[in-house]
């Protein structure tokens, strides 16, 4: 069973914040980004299906991404439309930003 998705004037600020606080969490923002649906476990590779769940569950009850079952999978989905009406352009801003600190964190790596 999928809990609920919070509706679009429920999503708040600082369930979004949490929710991609975490490194695991931002990189599957950024690869839902692309607007297709995924399947759950394509996303992340070498990562238990407990802490998988979790993860899912704390990025839907935040409002971030739209989770559906599809026969024996779930599909994750980006709430993008939603979180650009209720925070226009936080989504961007923490995307750029994700993206600049990995182009840093692999300049700063020895050759």
């Amino acid at each position: 069973m999928i809990s609920r998705h919070p509706e679009r004037d429920q999503i708040r600020i600082e369930a979004v914040l949490s929710a991609l606080g975490h490194p695991m969490r931002l990189t599957v923002v950024r690869v839902l980004n692309d607007g297709e649906e995924h399947n759950c476990g394509s996303i992340l590779d070498g990562v238990s299906k407990s802490t998988m769940t979790h993860h899912w569950r704390v990025l839907r009850d935040s409002g971030v991404i739209s989770q559906r079952p599809a026969g024996r999978e779930n599909l994750l989905s980006l709430r993008r439309e939603d979180l650009d009406s209720r925070y226009p352009g936080l989504l961007d801003a923490i995307l750029v930003g994700a993206r600049l600190d990995e182009e840093s964190d692999k300049a700063a790596r020895p050759a």
